[in-house]
């Protein structure tokens, strides 16, 4: 029997997001280092047009528009908003 699998909370793509106040994102060359200064916690962006979406965000009115912006059409969408939303459930990203 496989452990259940937990789901994510839904992403609000129609607010605007931004980076939590105390992560900083640092460029890698397989993509990207967020480090969350509050909770310590470590995460690896190994998908360089997420860390554009993200890069994006003070440029955009919501989530939707940083996504577009980033070339990705909506048959495309569901594993950006996936990655977006797990990191929006760890406190990396946050609605404003």
């Amino acid at each position: 029997m496989s452990a259940p699998v937990k789901a994510l909370p839904a992403v609000d793509l129609d607010a605007r997001w931004a980076l939590h106040p105390q992560v900083a994102l640092r460029p890698e060359s397989f993509g990207a280092l967020l480090y969350h200064f509050g909770t310590r916690k470590l995460s690896f962006l190994k998908n360089r047009t997420i860390v554009a979406i993200v890069e994006s965000f003070p440029q955009h009115p919501d989530m939707k528009s940083a996504i577009s912006a980033a070339g990705i059409d909506q048959s495309a969408r569901a594993p950006y908003v996936r990655a977006l939303a797990t990191l929006a459930d760890s406190k990396m990203i946050t609605k404003l």
